[in-house]
């Protein structure tokens, strides 16, 4: 007995160490310390029923595994946020989209648009995504049998600016002289490239497509008397309007070449415009003057009407005949263009952080991003830091017009910059900063900037399409102002019920009538030059035209799969398409359309414009009939109408079909029932003869009807958008 009762108290006692290890355990788990087992006793640890069954290393094994699952419980609970949830009552702010509201009300988006039924919202425009109005938002959570608080308005901290800016106007002193840039602008194909090709003796036209420049040409020229001059040949043609107002903001003179034989034309007036915009002296150069047709007096006569007075009547613009192509009188414009540049008296600050214009951009596989820029202040070195539109750049390498590098640009001088993180825009502004954050820095706050300023235009449109429906919400409701309130909500329901199963998920196909287009070019301004023609189309009623995509450098597997996913077409301007893309194209039956002069694109554009529009049916009459006489025929148990009638016109062919005209107006078409002469059925009756027809056994014939046999033709319909060139 005394030993029974011993090892029930020794059990006790090992039970209760048991316990204090656990508790011991449990408090160094949840403090992050590593436990080790406490020796309790040397003998066996056991239960109360059968202490030899629980050796010592299980019940800590137990006592492990107990303790961790109520650490992991704790672990649990601490994680878990403790929402405050009020049955019945929805926490609301403004500007909440439907999926918000949804979200915050416990339910699914359909019960939010179930609930819009009773609103003057059209259901056909509300996506997840829309925001809704206060006024609604209360309306469907009141519909729903709930309340609504207002939820407390965070206050937006106003963000600081961090712009990069320019530096203020230099000291007079540390001013040094620079090289002048001069545009050389007129109309296409005036000789522009021909004469600066002169100038450089080398052969710059041979190398564009068709003889015309496609984009700008930025050049360092030396002179005879040891100048240097910094030319700009932009595009003459119609297309590429934006390239020339961008060179002639970056210019201190401008060449105007005028075709002796020509004289002035649409381009020409442009550059004129230009000129006057920017304040930026004029020389005129009067090309072609070697042609026998070549008259200079008529073009500065006709200059006169745009307020271009050359010297010779009194005004300061120098005027200067010359022949490009034979090299006539080129020095004496040269002499002219320096003689100018030295009464402008040209000076910059070369030192301190640069600032400059980025003329063109263009992408490079190899190199990646580049951009063609004028260099305005400061010295451009490699490993400065730039800034321009809502890019950077650390300056890897920079190249002169031939594509060699150099070490440094200064004031004046056109270069080449590779390091750009992206491709910037021309026209672009450059501004050195300190360092890679802070070009950082500035980007994130332009970007910052132009989303604020799409919301706010996206606000403005979506509040313009809110006053929309509602005015067509008050209309439907006066209509139904004779009904009760129940009745009213009732037929309203009824109407719109339907929306809620047809409401668009998602853009599954493209309109048949829709041509979708991947525009890529080679240079920055290239694209902007085709967006610019595409943004005058004014033909959506024919045929809608979706631009998908637009972008610089070759065709890629990408664009082939977003033509693909579109059923659109691929143009490219002065690009590449390699023979795996082009193979890619093929197999998949995507169009690559690719370029090298303007208007040939153009010209491609509206045939595949043209392709996309129905066919046209045209009526081509066939014969004419007059009605003489009336009468009807018992057929059966019917009485069919017949009409007595002499051909004065063509023929009347039974096959074909008809239409009947009383009065100038047409009151039928269709076909034939029946066409006789003299009692035979026949089919055909020539000009001259009588005979005798019926048309439906409704239609009642009065003397004086004419009857016309008419053929109808599918024509291939054309675009009428006019591009303007």
């Amino acid at each position: 007995m005394n030993r029974g009762l011993l090892l029930r108290f020794e059990n006790l006692v090992q039970l209760r160490g048991a316990c204090r290890q656990l508790s011991t355990l449990s408090s160094r788990e949840v403090c992050g310390a590593q436990w080790k087992p406490v020796q309790l006793s040397a003998h066996p640890v056991g239960s109360l029923l059968h202490p030899q069954l629980w050796p010592k290393h299980r019940l800590v094994s137990a006592a492990l595994s107990q303790c961790r699952c109520l650490a992991t419980k704790e672990e649990t609970k601490k994680k878990k946020k403790k929402i405050p949830l009020t049955r019945g009552e929805v926490e609301i702010r403004q500007k909440m989209t439907v999926e918000e509201l949804a979200q915050a009300m416990g339910k699914d988006i359909d019960h939010i648009y179930e609930a819009l039924l009773y609103t003057d919202i059209n259901l056909d425009s509300v996506e997840p995504d829309s925001i809704l109005r206060e006024d609604h938002i209360k309306m469907i959570v009141q519909k729903s049998g709930m309340k609504y608080k207002s939820a407390k308005l965070k206050e937006e901290k106003e963000r600081k600016n961090t712009d990069a800016v320019k530096r203020p106007p230099a000291d007079p002193a540390v001013l040094t002289p620079r090289p002048p840039v001069v545009t050389i602008l007129g109309h296409v194909d005036h000789g522009k490239t021909t004469l600066l090709d002169s100038l450089r003796k080398t052969q710059v036209a041979s190398m564009e497509a068709g003889g015309i420049t496609q984009h700008i040409g930025a050049f360092i020229v030396h002179m005879p008397s040891g100048e240097k001059v910094t030319f700009l040949d932009t595009p003459g043609h119609a297309a590429f309007s934006a390239m020339r107002a961008r060179g002639t903001n970056v210019t201190d003179i401008i060449i105007l070449v005028v075709a002796a034989e020509d004289g002035v034309m649409e381009q020409t007036i442009e550059s004129i415009q230009h000129a006057k915009n920017a304040g930026v002296p004029l020389i005129l150069a009067i090309n072609k003057c070697d042609k026998p047709e070549a008259d200079p007096e008529r073009v500065k006569k006709e200059l006169l009407a745009h307020d271009v007075v050359c010297e010779e009547f009194g005004g300061d613009v120098q005027a200067v005949n010359i022949s490009a192509l034979k090299g006539e009188n080129l020095m004496v414009l040269a002499e002219a263009t320096v003689a100018l540049a030295e009464m402008l008296e040209l000076k910059a600050d070369a030192t301190g952080q640069v600032e400059g214009t980025i003329i063109e951009s263009r992408k490079d596989k190899g190199k990646g991003p580049l951009t063609t820029a004028i260099i305005q202040r400061g010295t451009l070195r490699k490993g400065c830091v730039l800034v321009a539109g809502k890019t950077w750049a650390k300056v890897r390498f920079l190249f002169d017009e031939n594509g060699k590098a150099v070490d440094a640009a200064s004031p004046g001088t056109p270069v080449e910059i590779m390091g750009w993180k992206e491709s910037p825009s021309a026209g672009d502004e450059i501004l050195e900063v300190e360092s890679e954050q802070r070009a950082q820095e500035v980007v994130a706050w332009r970007t910052y900037v132009e989303q604020q300023e799409k919301m706010k235009k996206d606000l403005e449109v979506i509040e313009a399409k809110q006053r929309e429906h509602r005015l067509e919400y008050e209309k439907k409701q006066q209509k139904l102002a004779h009904l009760t309130w129940r009745q009213r909500k009732a037929v309203l329901y009824k109407a719109n019920k339907h929306l809620m199963f047809s409401r668009p998920k998602e853009r599954t196909e493209m309109d048949e009538n829709t041509l979708s287009l991947i525009v890529k070019g080679d240079v920055d301004g290239s694209v902007e030059a085709i967006l610019n023609i595409l943004d005058s189309y004014d033909c959506e009623d024919e045929c809608k035209l979706d631009i998908v995509y637009f972008g610089m450098g070759d065709i890629s597997e990408n664009d082939i799969n977003l033509a693909e996913a579109f059923n659109g077409v691929i143009f490219g301007f002065s690009v590449k398409a390699n023979e795996s893309m082009k193979k890619l194209a093929d197999k998949k039956g995507i169009k690559i359309k690719l370029h090298n002069i303007i208007y040939k694109l153009v010209e491609d554009l509206k045939d595949e414009l043209n392709s996309r529009l129905p066919p046209a049916v045209v009526e081509t009459t066939i014969g004419e009939a007059s009605v003489l006489d009336t009468f009807s025929v018992t057929v059966g148990k019917n009485k069919i109408p017949v009409a007595g009638c002499r051909v004065h016109k063509g023929l009347l062919d039974r096959k074909m079909k008809f239409k009947l005209i009383r009065n100038r107006d047409v009151i039928w078409k269709g076909c034939l029932s029946s066409l006789k002469h003299h009692k035979d059925d026949v089919q055909v009756i020539k000009t001259g003869m009588d005979c005798g027809l019926s048309l439906d056994k409704n239609l009642e014939f009065s003397i004086g009807d004419v009857i016309i046999c008419y053929e109808e033709k599918e024509v291939q319909q054309t675009t009428s958008w006019d591009p303007g060139f």
